[in-house]
This record gives structure tokens, C-alpha cells and sequence, in this order.
């Protein structure tokens, strides 16, 4: 067993009396073990209120982002013992948690899923500007990194029920915000929203654009940059990508903001060196007190989010607004 299923499925009972639970898709390792992709849903169900989402676990040797969304999970779940106004959040929001969505990568302590195609590089999304070679995928082979699979194939099992939950239960919504926890760049923690396939910006820049200044207003003394993801790299494939072109296409009249959580891992190693030789050491923080505060300092993020969301009215530009949020973001980001 996954330490980190097992501590889901923990959690999993804890809360069952205010959690729906679905097994998405199941998925199986060469020795034949099956592991279940978990989807779990808290909160107003109606279509018409806010949602976010948590997502976790896409690539298998990042636990340590699977690790974020369930210690969030857990802290909302023991909080409905006796949080009074987290039960009135909640009736206007819903909450929607996928901590592993590649649990046979993380089994076997692969990037990839056990079909050696790494998920975040598998949406029919080609780059239109170029890209790095090898990192921004490539599909010379499942036995190199960062392999999108085989060019007309369908998405990975894993890569589709991420797709699919995030079409069911956020996309449908009026306005909704995913984040996906990730970590193995760079020495700060950062916060990106798309596009990765190309250095245009998004139609939704003046809405990220209030959402970054009420977060500043709140945590003055934070530790994220924030910034489009094509200010560092671009890719083919990536799966919010596609999804954030799919609300985009299918329900223009809907807000959806997809973030990504990159956690600076290589901090970790420059305070521990030896986790250069330990693949697991590159992506996560193996001393257990460094855990302990990365697992701590994200909580008020993803707080954040849920709140925001669900008070999303207030604070998202009014139409006469949205042009000059525009300008200052293109000022600030581009």
C-alpha cells in the first residue's frame, strides 16, 4: 500500500458522513496490483455556486504535492467537527480533491505512469512557439522523460479521468479555479497559470490579475512569485492547457482559472546536498521537520483559494473594469 493512499483512504473515513467519494478509474503496476484514482467532492453540489479544485500526485516522484492537497483535505475534514463557518463556506462552495491522480508512478517512483508517458506532457496541445528539446516533451520513446505517448493515441487513463472531473465538476460551473501541486523547479516557490504552449497571454488575465491583488492584500509577507508559466518554459501537452482552451471553447461565458503549484524543491537540496543521489531527494524534502513546514506554509494557500472562490462576486472585475486590469497585467507580466 501507498503510505500516502493509506492516508487518504484514513481521512476518507473520517469524513464519510460529509464527503462524496467516486474511484474515477483504477490502474495497475507490472506485478498486477490495482490502485484507485480517488475523486472526492464536499460542499454545495449545485451547479450554480463557485468551485475549486485540488489536484495532486500527476507526477509520481513529486509526492510531496500529493502530500499539500491531503493535509489540506485532512484539515478541512477535522474542522467540520466544530468550524461553524467552514459549514457556511461550504454551502456556498464546493470543494473538489484528486490528491493522486498517478498512483502507479508514484508507486513505482516514476515521473511517468506505468505506461512511461508523463501525463503532464499527454493533451492534444502542440506548442505554437518552440519549445526546450526533451523537457518540453517529446515522442521518441516512453523510455526517455517527458514522453507524450504515441502521436493520435487517446490521453492516458489517468490523464482522461483528471479531464473528465475537471469538465463535470468545475467547468460546468460558472466560476471555478483548479490547483495542481508540483514540485522540481527552481529554488522559489512559484505560482503559474497558462498558457504553457504559447507566450500569448490568456483571455482571463484581468481576473488572475485581481485574484493575485487580493492575495497580496492578505499575505503581504508571502513566499510565491507569481507569474504565467511561458516566463520560464513551454511545453506541448500540458493538461490545463487543454482544459482551460476547452472552457474556453465550450463555455465562454464561465470563468476558469487553472494554477500550478511549483514548489522550489531545489532549496532543499542546497540545504541537504545528499538528496542529489536519492531520486525521491531531488523532488521532495526528506528531512521530516522540512516536511513538516512545507506541509504547514501551503495550507494558507489553498485556504485562500477556497475562500476566494467562493466570494469570487466580490472581487472580480466588473466589466467596465476588466480593460484596465488587462493593461496592468500585461504591464506586470509580460
Amino acid at each position: 500500500m501507498l503510505p500516502e493512499l493509506a492516508a487518504l483512504e484514513k481521512i476518507l473515513d473520517l469524513g464519510a458522513p460529509h464527503l462524496q467519494v467516486q474511484v474515477v478509474q483504477q490502474v495497475s503496476v507490472a506485478s498486477g496490483t490495482q490502485f484507485p484514482i480517488y475523486a472526492i467532492g464536499l460542499g454545495n453540489p449545485a451547479l450554480d455556486v463557485p468551485a475549486v479544485g485540488f489536484f495532486g500526485g500527476v507526477h509520481g516522484l513529486e509526492r510531496i504535492g500529493a502530500e499539500v492537497v491531503i493535509a489540506y483535505l485532512q484539515n478541512v475534514v477535522m474542522r467540520l467537527q466544530w468550524d461553524t463557518t467552514l459549514h457556511q463556506q461550504l454551502e456556498r462552495v464546493r470543494l473538489v480533491f484528486m490528491p493522486i491522480v498517478n498512483p502507479g508512478g508514484m508507486w513505482s517512483a516514476t515521473r511517468a505512469n506505468p505506461r512511461g508517458v508523463d501525463l503532464m506532457r499527454n493533451a492534444p496541445v502542440d506548442a505554437v512557439d518552440p519549445v526546450p528539446w526533451g523537457i518540453g516533451g517529446q515522442r521518441v520513446s516512453a523510455g526517455l522523460p517527458w514522453y507524450r505517448g504515441r502521436l493520435g493515441e487517446p490521453m492516458e487513463a489517468e490523464s482522461q479521468a483528471l479531464c473528465d472531473v475537471v469538465a463535470q465538476q468545475l467547468l460546468a460551473r460558472p466560476f471555478s479555479i483548479a490547483l495542481d501541486c508540483h514540485s522540481g523547479f527552481g529554488v522559489k516557490d512559484r505560482l503559474w497559470f497558462p498558457f504553457a504552449h504559447t507566450r500569448r497571454p490568456i483571455p482571463h488575465l484581468a481576473e488572475l490579475h485581481a485574484l493575485q491583488d487580493i492575495f497580496l492584500q492578505a499575505h503581504s509577507n508571502h513566499q510565491y512569485i507569481i507569474e504565467p508559466q511561458s516566463a520560464q518554459y513551454l511545453a506541448h501537452g500540458d493538461l490545463w492547457d487543454h482544459l482551460y482552451l476547452q472552457a474556453c471553447r465550450e463555455v465562454p461565458a464561465h470563468t476558469f482559472l487553472p494554477l500550478t503549484l511549483e514548489m522550489g524543491s531545489w532549496l532543499w537540496i542546497k540545504k541537504n546536498p545528499r538528496q542529489l543521489f536519492s531520486r525521491n531527494g531531488i523532488f521532495n524534502p526528506l528531512i521530516n521537520h522540512r516536511q513538516q513546514r512545507v506541509l504547514r506554509r501551503h495550507l494558507s494557500l489553498l485556504d485562500f483559494l477556497s475562500r476566494a472562490a467562493c466570494s469570487h462576486a466580490r472581487w472580480v472585475p466588473a466589466p467596465d473594469q476588466r480593460a484596465q486590469r488587462r493593461a496592468d497585467a500585461l504591464a506586470a507580466w509580460y
